[in-house]
């Protein structure tokens, strides 16, 4: 069955994060976890300056972080995210900092950041050439000369076979009873998968059903570096896991650490 045209069109990656919300703790407690943060631990407590985390989202990375005695903001789009971005318990004095902006268009003073963060594919949500070039630019600009640029991209996603209505996760978040139902479209000319995902709700006799779609845009390592090279950063590492082991194309992650030039 041929999709609507609207679904055919590329779709703005920060769609659909709002509704994303509600449920972004409770999917990655059961796929990612917090596998990543002490890797991000140990890059942020040797960086020079204040740090920022690009889509800081509810915290999962930038909490831990703060907590870590960090100098961090974070910055996302969706105020449904940041909404559930909340102060560690332990260190009410230091409140983690969050703005809601779009990472195109950085709020901040040039060369503020002595280390900018992307984790866990930040940078895939971005659909267009244009939109990753102008981030880039965003990024240089707010970096101290150098400082550090970390990305972690998910290798797996254009990998992904596409289906329909599958479902992927059951369990139980609170007094929420969540069902994830998910149907997968790659569009391989551009780069392109789209997760739509339907989440029903069960509390006590109530029952709703979240529907929404996030598209990644899925670049190559080879790819992504031409770009970073051209935006000014020059390559230090690329590592292939959270470990510190070297890249290679099979790596179940991809992980590049820049320098300012």
């Amino acid at each position: 069955m041929t999709p609507p045209t609207s679904r055919r069109s590329n779709p703005e990656g920060w769609r659909g994060w709002d509704e994303y919300a509600p449920f972004y703790d409770w999917e990655n407690a059961q796929t990612l976890g917090r596998r990543d943060v002490a890797f991000w631990r140990r890059v942020a407590l040797a960086s020079d300056g204040p740090v920022l985390e690009l889509g800081c989202g509810t915290g999962r990375v930038s909490k831990p972080l703060i907590k870590a005695g960090v100098d961090l903001i974070g910055v996302d789009r969706s105020a449904e995210m940041l909404r559930r971005f909340r102060p560690p318990a332990s260190r009410p004095r230091r409140a983690p900092r969050a703005v809601r902006a779009d990472i195109r268009s950085l709020p901040f003073a040039d060369a503020s950041f002595g280390l900018v963060i992307a984790p866990y594919g930040v940078l895939q949500s971005l659909t267009r050439e244009r939109d990753l070039a102008a981030t880039l630019a965003a990024v240089a600009r707010v970096l101290a000369p150098g400082g550090t640029f970390g990305i972690d991209l998910v290798p797996d996603v254009p990998k992904w076979r596409e289906y329909r209505n599958r479902v992927a996760f059951r369990g139980t978040a609170g007094a929420r009873h969540l069902t994830l139902v998910e149907s997968v479209r790659q569009d391989r000319r551009r780069h392109l998968t789209t997760f739509s995902q339907t989440y029903i709700e069960r509390r006590g006799r109530r029952t709703s059903e979240h529907r929404f779609d996030l598209t990644f845009r899925t670049l190559s390592v080879p790819q992504m570096t031409a770009r970073l090279e051209n935006a000014g950063f020059l390559v230090d590492r690329i590592l292939g896991d959270y470990r510190g082991r070297p890249w290679d194309p099979r790596a179940d992650v991809w992980i590049l650490l820049l320098k300012k030039g």
